[in-house]
């Protein structure tokens, strides 16, 4: 079966035959340039899976994103393949769909009425996904594009009471933006402050009823991942990620590192990539959208 362009819908014990025939190591830290939405089927086991150093437990019939260039890692059941059969992943790539919903930080369980909803939205989305042939291809691609849409709003809307992320153009929702598009340019508060036109009061305001923490903390906290991102999925030395992050000085790297997780780079690129110790699947090499299985 061929799989429309941009977008592809696998379960686990496919992907992991994939990875088998490709030669790639499913156990590996990997960093995709495209989505993934994990779910698990409601009587299948609870799935373990890392996402940017943090272990996330997926409940049956729980769903989790990864965004593009997260760092995200699976491990093996007790027999080398997927540790939870039952469940699949749908994978696409930026701009397939016109806009992503807000991040959900960590699983998600829809419940009631959101959960039928939400449900009836993948069913539809796999059925047209498998009858590639029915349409012609542009018009099948353009039914996948509003049916992934569909799927991804429920989601977003099944978010627990509270949880749903703030405005999208508000001044925290700017800020962000701008942190992951320049963080590699400054790491002080009060250029990215002028450069949108706030005071740095009023970032550290946005930021702090965003996240509890200030835009100080948010931009440094944003630094590191981006720095154990580079270190855990390139080979690429401690003076070079400085250089890449912005550090006129590589000391001054090892020094903010230091400071904020407690390790040197190199330990942590050290302890972050031994095997995991709990189960679930895959890993490094990025299984993509294809045009065929």
């Amino acid at each position: 079966m061929s799989a429309p362009l941009g977008m592809d819908v696998v379960d686990f014990p496919e992907l992991w035959a994939r990875g088998r025939r490709r030669g790639i190591d499913l156990t590996a830290p990997q960093r995709p340039d495209f989505h993934h939405l994990i779910h698990v089927h409601p009587d299948a086991r609870p799935l373990a899976h890392t996402v940017d150093f943090a272990t996330h437990v997926v409940p049956p019939g729980g769903w989790l994103w990864v965004r593009p260039r997260q760092v995200h890692q699976y491990t093996a059941g007790p027999d080398g393949g997927p540790a939870v059969p039952r469940g699949l992943m749908v994978i696409w790539r930026p701009g397939f769909v016109a806009d992503d919903p807000p991040p959900q930080a960590g699983p998600l369980v829809p419940s009631g009425a959101q959960a039928r909803l939400v449900r009836l939205a993948l069913d539809h989305l796999v059925a047209e996904y498998d009858e590639v042939g029915s349409l012609p291809l542009e018009a099948h691609n353009r039914t996948l594009r509003s049916l992934l849409s569909v799927l991804l709003l429920r989601l977003a809307h099944a978010c627990p009471a509270g949880a749903a992320p703030g405005p999208s153009d508000g001044p925290f929702a700017r800020f962000r933006a701008a942190v992951e598009r320049d963080l590699s340019r400054t790491h002080r508060v009060a250029d990215y402050a002028a450069a949108l036109g706030y005071s740095t009061r009023t970032l550290t305001r946005a930021t702090r009823a965003a996240t509890g923490t200030t835009a100080k903390n948010y931009l440094d906290t944003r630094i590191l991942l981006e720095a154990k991102r580079l270190l855990v999925h390139t080979d690429a030395g401690s003076a070079d990620i400085a250089r890449r992050l912005g550090f006129g000085d590589p000391g001054d790297f090892g020094k903010f590192f230091r400071r904020l997780d407690g390790r040197t780079p190199l330990a942590f690129r050290a302890q972050a990539r031994a095997p995991p110790a709990v189960e679930g699947p895959y890993g490094r090499g990025a299984l993509q959208p294809t045009a065929a299985g």
